[in-house]
């Protein structure tokens, strides 16, 4: 028998929550099971509280389909993942796995796992060979889209499909304390990607896998990596820029005190011949760069073209 909560009943919820100073909702799903359903429904619910509240996924590990988290939230959410969480093998549906969305004051920490069981899914990935409007796109592990004043702290993406984290439209977020996954031989699987977005910091953060650790897309303003580790993985970029049309100006990227080991780029800029549009990429500083065992330490790129596309 299937059970309706309006939003009336999310906020008689959430004052009896709040009168036993209980503002927890906790996954009580046994370890193995589909816990998809009722994490929306728990987030639905701590999203409609009128003071701060906690979404917890306790120590165990739990299957989960693609899911939206979507705000705005009346109070501040503290999203906590203590276990890990398993994507399944679809390829065939949305351009993400978990997404976070619209969401001010938000936190994601626990020390948990996103698991994005990418080693079935890479053979479908074709974006490395072919035209990009025209490859099979698998889903990103994990988007924050127009998160304001959030910090995601001490988790951890496992074998991602595609991108592991892609973050756009985000206002004053802070990566620290994150360890990315994936064999180097996996196609597409960027580490961080951020584009559009003002005041990201990505702090003491290991990352390992197939493509670039840390990619800059058009329209990123204020960005500052410190304390990374890179490797392996295509090292950390800014861009490809020009491919598309109506790109926004890059500025004021600071990459400091990284490390960056058996990469086959260290530092770069890229754009494409022949460009879509006009863009520029101005006030980039690299600055106290570790580079051992890199193919390419340093690299401009003006005829970005992989696999002859152009």
């Amino acid at each position: 028998m299937g059970v309706h909560f309006g939003v009336s009943t999310f906020f008689v919820f959430c004052l009896l929550a709040l009168s036993a100073n209980a503002r927890e909702f906790r996954i009580t799903a046994r370890p193995g099971s589909d816990i998809t359903g009722e994490l929306s429904k728990l987030f639905k619910e701590a999203c409609q509280c009128v003071d701060k509240s906690t979404v917890l996924i306790p120590k165990g590990e739990f299957k989960l389909g693609e899911i939206e988290m979507m705000g705005p939230c009346k109070a501040p959410i503290i999203f906590v993942l203590q276990g890990t969480v398993r994507a399944d093998g679809n390829v065939n549906g949305k351009d993400f796995w978990v997404a976070f969305r619209r969401i001010t004051n938000f936190r994601l920490n626990g020390g948990g796992i996103f698991d994005g069981e990418g080693n079935a899914s890479w053979r479908a990935n074709n974006c490395h060979k072919t035209s990009l409007t025209q490859c099979k796109r698998l889903p990103i592990s994990i988007r924050f889209d127009y998160i304001t004043d959030g910090k995601v702290r001490d988790i951890t993406s496992l074998d991602a499909k595609n991108f592991h984290i892609n973050v756009i439209g985000a206002k004053n977020l802070t990566f620290e304390d994150i360890r990315i996954v994936a064999p180097d031989e996996s196609p597409n699987t960027d580490g961080i990607h951020v584009g559009r977005s003002d005041g990201i910091k990505i702090i003491n953060t290991n990352i390992k896998t197939g493509d670039d650790c840390i990619s800059v897309g058009d329209g990123m303003k204020n960005l500052l990596v410190e304390r990374v580790t890179c490797g392996p993985g295509h090292g950390i970029s800014i861009g490809s820029l020009g491919l598309y049309g109506h790109e926004e100006d890059v500025t004021g990227v600071k990459v400091v005190n990284c490390t960056l080991r058996n990469t086959d780029n260290g530092v770069r800029i890229k754009t494409w011949p022949s460009a879509a549009c006009s863009t520029t990429a101005s006030g980039i500083h690299f600055e106290n760069i570790i580079l051992q065992n890199v193919s390419n330490p340093i690299l401009i790129d003006q005829e970005y073209c992989p696999w002859n596309r152009c």
